[in-house]
C-alpha cells in the first residue's frame, strides 16, 4: 500500500510528500518490493508536486539503494529516506558510507530518523539533510536533548513526526523545529498507485534489443506489442521526477528522450517488479489491434507524428479497462497534453474522430459507423476495412508468443 503524508511548514504550506510501503511488515518484503514502490513513488509525483519547494520523500531499504532505478530521474526533488541498521549498527554503518555519500554527491538529498545522533552513525551524521523525531517513541526530555544536539553537531533540517496533540507541536517548536508530520495537521491520503505488468517474454526482448544498440524503430515495436510496457514507459518519462519540460507522446520521442542506457535501466526494473500475467490478454490484444489500426488510417492523411499520437490514442483509449478505473483517473496517471486526453475522452479533432469510427468498426454499430464517417469523409471503406485487417494480422504478430 502507497500512502502520501504531508510535511507542514509551521501551519501554512505543503512543502513534501512520503511515500511509504506498508508490505514493510511483513516478513517476506524483499528488494523487489523496494523497486515497487520507488518506482511507483517516481511515476506518481505530480508536476504540482514538484514544483518550487515541494519534495518527494521516499522510503528505502539498503537493498534498493545502489539499483539503476536511481538513475532514471532527477535527484534535484527527491528525498531518500534511509532506515537504521538496528544491532548491525557498528559494524555495517562504516561500510554502507561510501553508498550514501555517492547518492549524496549525485544530488539526492538523505534524511534520517534520529538513531543518526548515535555514536555508531557518526560516519552518516554529515551525510544528513533532514533529521527525523518520532514524537510517539520519544519522552519530552529526550526530544529536547537529542534537537538540541542535532543543532550543534550537524545542519541537518529537523521534521518532527507523529504529533498528534497541539503540546506536542508547542514543545518542539519551541526548540527551533519549522517542519511538522503527523495527524495533528493532516492524515495520510492513498495514492492510487497503478502500474501494468508488462509480459516478462516482451520485456526480456526489450533488453536484449537494447543491450545490442538496435535502431529505434525496432525498439519501438515492441513498446507497440505490450500495453503494460507502453503505458509503464510513458507514465515514467512524463511524470515530473524525470524534469521533462515537455510532455512525450509518441514512443519514438520516449526512446530518444530517455536513451538506450536509461531504457535499459527501467526495463529491468520493470523486470525485477513484474509478476507472469500481467494484462488480461482480450483486453491488451484489443488495445494493440485499436493502436495499430488508427495509426493505419492516420497515415492515410495525416504527417508522422500525428500517426504516432493516433497509436498512443487508440492504445490508451482502454486504460480504463486495463487498470480498472475510470478512463479521466486513468488518464490522469500519464500527463499526457490536454488536448491529446481531450481527443480520448470526448471524441474531438481529427484523432477523437478516428477512435470513435475505430470503436465503431469493432461494435459492427451501423448507425455509430455512419456517423463517424461523417467526421472521416477522407477515408473510403475500402481503405477502413484493410486498415482493420493489417491491424488485426499485425497485433497477432506482435502478440504472439
Amino acid at each position: 500500500m502507497i500512502a502520501r503524508q504531508a510535511i507542514m511548514n509551521g501551519q501554512q504550506a505543503v512543502v513534501a510528500y512520503e511515500l511509504f510501503d506498508r508490505s514493510r511488515a511483513r516478513s517476506d518484503h524483499t528488494a523487489a518490493s523496494d523497486v515497487i514502490v520507488i518506482f511507483s513513488a517516481l511515476s506518481h509525483a505530480g508536476t504540482e508536486e514538484l514544483m518550487g519547494k515541494t519534495l518527494l520523500f521516499v522510503n528505502c531499504t539498503h537493498e534498493s539503494l545502489s539499483g539503476g532505478h536511481l538513475e532514471l530521474v532527477n535527484p534535484e526533488k527527491i528525498v531518500l529516506e534511509i532506515a537504521p541498521l538496528g544491532h548491525a549498527a557498528a559494524a555495517e554503518v562504516p561500510a554502507r558510507a561510501p553508498v550514501l555519500a555517492g547518492l549524496r554527491e549525485r544530488g539526492f538529498h538523505l534524511a534520517f530518523n534520529h538513531t543518526v545522533l548515535e555514536s555508531a552513525y557518526a560516519p552518516w551524521l554529515p551525510l544528513a539533510d533532514y533529521i527525523k523525531f518520532d514524537l510517539s517513541a520519544l519522552a519530552p526530555d529526550q526530544v529536547a536533548v537529542l534537537i538540541n544536539y542535532a543543532n550543534r553537531h550537524s545542519k541537518a533540517e529537523l521534521i518532527a513526526e507523529k504529533i498528534e496533540t497541539a503540546q506536542q507541536y508547542d514543545l518542539v517548536s519551541s526548540l527551533g523545529v519549522e517542519l511538522f508530520q503527523g495527524y495533528w495537521f493532516a492524515r495520510p491520503s492513498l495514492v492510487h498507485a497503478k502500474l501494468l505488468s508488462p509480459a516478462q517474454a516482451h520485456i526480456i526482448e526489450l533488453l536484449n534489443l537494447v543491450h545490442r544498440q538496435a535502431a529505434t524503430p525496432e525498439i519501438e515495436e515492441v513498446l507497440k506489442k505490450d500495453a503494460g510496457l507502453a503505458f509503464n514507459l510513458l507514465r515514467l518519462i512524463n511524470s515530473a521526477g524525470l524534469g521533462l519540460a515537455h510532455e512525450v507522446t509518441s514512443f519514438r520521442q520516449a526512446v530518444m528522450l530517455l536513451g538506450l542506457r536509461k531504457l535499459f535501466r527501467w526495463a529491468a526494473l520493470l523486470l525485477t517488479a513484474t509478476r507472469h500475467g500481467g494484462t488480461p490478454p482480450v483486453v491488451g490484444h484489443t488495445a494493440v489491434v485499436r493502436g495499430r489500426f488508427m495509426e493505419l488510417l492516420a497515415l492515410e492523411f495525416l504527417p508522422r507524428g500525428q500517426a504516432d499520437e493516433a497509436f498512443i490514442v487508440g492504445m490508451f483509449s482502454m486504460l480504463d479497462q486495463m487498470l480498472e478505473m475510470p478512463l479521466p483517473e486513468a488518464l490522469q496517471l500519464l500527463d499526457l497534453p490536454t488536448e491529446l486526453v481531450d481527443q480520448v475522452l470526448h471524441r474531438h479533432g481529427a484523432l477523437g474522430h478516428l477512435l470513435a469510427l475505430t470503436q465503431a468498426c469493432e461494435s459492427s454499430d451501423d448507425g455509430a459507423f455512419g456517423e463517424a464517417m461523417r467526421h472521416n469523409a477522407q477515408l473510403s471503406s475500402q481503405q477502413i476495412n484493410m486498415a482493420h485487417l493489417q491491424a488485426l494480422a499485425w497485433a497477432d504478430q506482435m502478440t504472439a508468443p
